[in-house]
């Protein structure tokens, strides 16, 4: 199997992590315009699942080192395929969450509350859980980036989107989605020897492994936690399953799309997190906060309208988010 061999390329793989993990919630914004996100989550689902088994079969089975993937899931214990079943399943109940913040408030402020916070909480946890990198400037780079997340509230704070004002459950929405979104990193590396994917440990996982039980937990879970999504929806009425299947090639295709983004993200992740350490691989793909942000504000124009403050906050925060992720890389090197 493919295995990254040191830290400059594991930090690459990173950044290729935060560019997905930022970027997936615009095929969200695509499917909008004629789609519910409820429906959009059941494409998106797909596309995770797909990617994993994708990424099994290739990168996770070919190659001069490594167990290949059916091998390796043949040997893996019962506790280390349901802790990462399990951190799929508190992705999941996240990322719904996130979803319905996306819809309700934009990219530029879903994103940098809800995933800056479990950014902030999850390097904590994965530093906790699996000790590597200097932590002068790990926990520096944490508090650069709370500052950065409440400079973006406030900006938002003192905006208007489109002719509404602010939007508390969206705000709170987000929160909430942070706040467990910050958990379902540990158990997936859980379920791995990060100190040796070439030869783990007996009944631990590959990435490759740990990446496709997750994935069958996000695609489990789904049946539970987005029926309830349309059946008592944050937003709009109630929507019934069989509007699924009334919508067009393109518009499943797009959901799909915004799966297959973020699970590369996933996967490239995990592939890191042996050579760049779990909190730092983790902290530095939801570095995702940044990219959303420009995507919200530079593209989707979500803050237009706003007063210069906003503005002024909104710069503020990106330069503290890259001197935060900045903080991050050098705490592995």
């Amino acid at each position: 199997m493919f295995i990254v061999q040191n830290y400059s390329l594991a930090i690459l793989f990173c950044v290729v992590t935060m560019l997905c993990w930022g970027s997936w919630g615009n095929t969200q914004k695509l499917a909008s315009r004629t789609w519910r996100y409820e429906y959009f989550y059941w494409d998106y689902v797909i596309g995770v699942v797909l990617l994993s088994v994708i990424f099994a079969f290739t990168l996770g089975s070919h190659g001069a080192t490594g167990q290949p993937f059916l091998e390796n899931l043949a040997q893996a214990s019962t506790s280390n395929l349901g802790s990462a079943f399990l951190g799929g399943i508190i992705f999941n109940a996240s990322n719904i969450l996130l979803s319905a913040a996306i819809a309700i408030c934009g990219m530029s402020v879903a994103f940098p509350v809800g995933v800056g916070l479990a950014l902030v909480l999850g390097v904590l946890i994965n530093y906790f859980g699996a000790a590597k990198g200097e932590p002068t400037f790990i926990f520096l780079g944490v508090f650069l980036i709370v500052i950065a997340i409440l400079l973006n509230a406030l900006a938002y704070k003192k905006a208007l989107v489109g002719t509404k004002k602010v939007s508390k459950k969206g705000i709170l929405i987000s929160i909430s989605a942070g706040v467990i979104m910050a958990f379902f990193y540990r158990f997936v590396a859980a379920s791995m020897d990060l100190e040796n994917f070439a030869s783990p440990a007996p009944g631990k996982l590959t990435p490759y492994t740990a990446v496709f039980i997750f994935a069958l937990g996000v695609f489990v879970s789904n049946f539970l936690f987005n029926t309830i999504a349309m059946k008592k929806p944050v937003e709009g009425p109630p929507i019934s399953i069989s509007g699924y299947f009334k919508g067009s090639f393109s518009t499943h295709l797009v959901g799909i799309l915004g799966g297959v983004i973020w699970c590369v993200g996933q996967s490239f992740s995990m592939i890191a997190s042996e050579k760049a350490g779990a909190a730092i691989s983790y902290g530095l793909g939801q570095g995702a906060t940044l990219v959303s942000a420009l995507w919200g504000i530079l593209i989707w124009k979500e803050f237009k309208g706003a007063p210069k403050i906003s503005h002024e906050l909104n710069i503020g925060m990106f330069i503290l988010f890259i001197l935060g992720l900045a903080c991050l890389i050098y705490a592995g090197a």
